[in-house]
């Protein structure tokens, strides 16, 4: 069965397990002991923090073992906030970080500090120059800047290298989360501190890399002790983290090739997936992006239940759509983007991925998507396809108007509902689309734009929202 969520997490890589398995048989001994089995439990623990910190661009002596990827974004951020209390309370984030580092920033929020949070374009990335604005229009003196350096579910580089620059510059640290690109490549650029996580590249889960340059003042908030320089405490998971450098120095070794074949296995989904299946939205920069990853949004799906068949299909794939979560609520980076939600996949590669799977993905997807659909009473790509209009020239006469009930309904539902009835208003007639579906907000503007029709905006209703919808085609 075909795995296509690497960004998830990705398959033990061959080098791991066997770094693993010998470790716990050399490493099961305390390191800070100075007999003969700590000694050797300390050279490996001392040679796996070498082979990372040469891998994440540090020195050894800057760099600490976590529990996790998220423990290490936690602590880089508190510590960070913390060793710079003096310099202001203000934090500043971009809009698609991964929920860790917004999770630390409401924290904070709710600590009494302020956040800033970038906006990005429809591909998901920041703008050059814009944390450079962020950093002059802050409330207060800024304590910290984080980045990630790509983007978790479109795949969209970030520009950490101009970023950090424009921090340096101000003299503010920036936090990069490396977590879906270190296991490519070193993070390019000034950066001050930078986390990730090893079941990103293959490595075993429950180990974070917490990187803190020097002259960075940093300060611990919890309870330390004598290990890892008291920046993560208690005893060394010793075997996953030997398994984990090794792991790292594997992919780097054979990434260049492998991210050159995955690119060409991801260029092929992003051009076909819209030739085979019709009113469908790629997201995600084209060009400056993750190797292995592809997102695509499909008109009038219920993205749950895309995910059900598609692995009936026997593909493992995951999806950013409200109908997914439990908090019905879009994904923060589609919302953030501005693009469609609904029937949204992520489709991330892992090593070794055949052409063959790929292409058993592309004849499957057709069919799959079909069929949610009709089961969904969307309408027929001839239905819903039209060419645009010029805008009509204003009318004394009211305006024709047809109001759609969608209060109570999911998405794709209400987007749906709307497809049905546009076509029995004249151009220039407007429908009002009452929904209470945080993901309306997003889907039927993006619906708009694929349709060529004219959204108008939003009004608070007596239950839910109108959303305003003017027929141009």
């Amino acid at each position: 069965m075909p795995y296509f969520d690497a960004a998830s997490s990705a398959p033990l890589h061959p080098v791991a397990r066997q770094a693993l398995l010998a470790a716990l048989d050399e490493g099961w001994a305390d390191p800070s002991r100075l007999y003969r089995e700590g000694r050797r439990a300390r050279l490996l623990l001392d040679a796996a923090r070498e082979a990372a910190a040469e891998a994440v661009g540090c020195r050894p002596d800057e760099l600490v073992f976590t529990p996790s990827g998220t423990r290490a974004v936690h602590d880089g951020i508190a510590g960070a906030l913390a060793g710079r209390r003096r310099a202001g309370q203000h934090l500043i984030v971009s809009a698609v970080e991964h929920s860790s580092v917004l999770h630390a920033a409401a924290t904070h929020e709710a600590d009494g500090g302020t956040v800033t949070e970038v906006p990005v374009d429809r591909t998901g990335r920041v703008a050059p120059g814009a944390y450079a604005a962020a950093l002059r229009e802050a409330p207060g003196g800024v304590a910290l800047a984080c980045l990630q350096s790509a983007n978790h579910e479109v795949g969209t580089l970030q520009p950490v290298a101009e970023a950090a620059e424009e921090c340096a510059a101000a003299d503010v640290p920036l936090l990069v989360d490396a977590a879906q690109s270190l296991g490519w490549g070193p993070t390019e650029g000034n950066w001050s501190l930078l986390t990730a996580s090893a079941h990103k590249w293959g490595g075993p889960a429950g180990v974070g890399l917490l990187a803190v340059r020097k002259g960075v003042r940093f300060r611990t908030v919890q309870p330390a002790d004598e290990r890892e320089s008291g920046r993560s405490p208690g005893f060394e998971n010793l075997p996953a983290i030997v398994a984990a450098a090794a792991s790292l120095r594997a992919v780097r070794a054979e990434g260049a090739a492998e991210a050159e074949r995955l690119r060409g296995l991801v260029e092929r989904i992003r051009a076909r997936v819209p030739e085979l299946v019709p009113d469908v939205e790629v997201v995600g920069d084209p060009e400056r992006r993750l190797p292995h990853l592809v997102t695509f949004s499909c008109l009038y799906v219920d993205g749950e239940a895309l995910l059900h068949e598609l692995d009936r299909a026997e593909f493992s794939v995951s999806s950013g759509s409200s109908c997914t979560s439990s908090t019905l609520t879009p994904s923060h980076v589609l919302r953030a983007m501005g693009v469609l939600s609904e029937g949204n996949v992520r489709v991330s590669l892992p090593r070794g991925t055949a052409e063959a799977d790929v292409d058993r993905f592309l004849e499957a997807l057709p069919g799959v998507v079909a069929g949610v659909r009709e089961r969904l009473g969307a309408p027929k790509p001839a239905e819903a396809a039209a060419d645009p209009a010029p805008e009509p020239k204003p009318e004394p006469e009211p305006e024709p108007e047809l109001v759609v009930d969608s209060l109570g309904k999911r998405c794709p539902i209400p987007v749906i509902e709307l497809a049905k009835v546009i076509g029995e208003v004249p151009v220039g007639g407007v429908v009002t689309v009452l929904a209470d579906d945080e993901a309306a907000r997003l889907d039927i503007p993006a619906w708009c734009e694929m349709r060529g029709q004219t959204y108008e905006g939003e009004r608070p209703a007596e239950r839910g929202v109108a959303y305003r919808v003017r027929r141009r085609a």
